[in-house]
């Protein structure tokens, strides 16, 4: 019951940080040592399912699928997104600058905390890091290309977006925000679509069994180059994160959302003068240290092994 609980924070705390775009809940997942075993998990829902289910009834399919795991940190994420999500987005849109310096001090730290479980370090190593850093940068320009799919851009952004929530420094929120879907999913989520909610559901399904089973293969052949990797998806995902910055470029979508494409990236005083608005200097330092402290106590405690029978 215990860890059931604290399972259910964990999923909760993921289903915040995947309501932000710049923030992922993979990222939560590993600074709180459950990353491993959710990719593992997730990767046992298939074929193989079916032969736990014969063999051992629904008592050997329960442990097979690891769901006294999975079930209490779905729950947690469920729960999150239909509440605490509401307090994340206002804060979004009333203190954007201040909750960015949170998340930025949060994910800085985060790439300590998985840094720390690199073994084996090797000089071929910086290019999955270099990789992860570019690709965070990448794909988001990317998504915009998206939003002219139709009736399937509801599906494919569900399958794009848990893939990237399933990466610790990939937002698949800020993707949602680049494909223009953002406001049309978290308003669905919020009043409770069905058609929507089972649009993209359907997508998120498909790349979470696609994502799930890729990652676990990675973490099995290339451990540290993986862990090398997800480094590089955390520290690329950072200028998103950038309190000061400044939109120079950006698009409509089909819903007449904006569709940031490019930022400038600037310092407290630069940014006061440019926009004209406060840079909160000292409350936004506080909150960078406030996340910094909390994602290294809690890495401090965290494990992200995990070890299939």
């Amino acid at each position: 019951m215990k860890r059931a609980l604290k399972l259910f924070f964990k999923g909760a705390g993921m289903g915040a940080a995947d309501a932000v775009p710049g923030v992922s809940g993979g990222t939560i997942a590993f600074i709180t040592g459950i990353y491993e075993e959710l990719i593992h998990s997730i990767r046992r829902f298939g074929p193989t399912a079916w032969t736990a289910w014969r063999r051992g009834g629904a008592r050997g399919l329960v442990a097979h699928l690891n769901l006294a795991f999975l079930l209490p940190l779905l729950a947690g994420i469920a729960a999150s997104l239909i509440s605490v999500a509401h307090l994340v987005t206002y804060l979004l849109a009333a203190h954007p600058l201040l909750l960015n310096a949170f998340f930025f001090g949060l994910v800085a730290a985060s790439a300590v905390v998985v840094m720390r479980h690199v073994d084996g370090w090797r000089l071929w190593h910086v290019l999955p890091l270099a990789v992860g850093m570019l690709l965070a940068q990448w794909l988001p320009s990317l998504m915009p290309a998206l939003s002219g799919l139709g009736s399937l851009r509801l599906m494919v952004g569900g399958a794009i977006a848990i893939s990237a929530m399933l990466l610790p420094g990939v937002s698949g929120s800020f993707l949602l925000l680049t494909m223009g879907l953002y406001g049309t999913v978290m308003t669905g989520i919020k009043g409770m679509d069905a058609g929507l909610i089972l649009q993209f559901g359907a997508g998120c399904l498909v790349g979470l069994l696609t994502m799930s089973r890729l990652l676990s293969w990675l973490f099995r052949h290339y451990h540290t180059a993986t862990l090398q990797l997800l480094v590089g998806f955390i520290l690329g995902s950072l200028p998103l994160l950038w309190p000061w910055r400044e939109m120079v470029s950006y698009q409509l979508g089909p819903d007449q959302q904006v569709i940031p494409l490019d930022y400038r990236y600037l310092l407290p005083g630069d940014y006061s003068a440019l926009t004209g608005e406060p840079a909160q200097l000292a409350a936004a330092l506080a909150l960078m240290a406030v996340g910094l402290v909390l994602v290294l106590a809690v890495g401090e405690r965290s494990t992200s092994s995990f070890k299939e029978s």
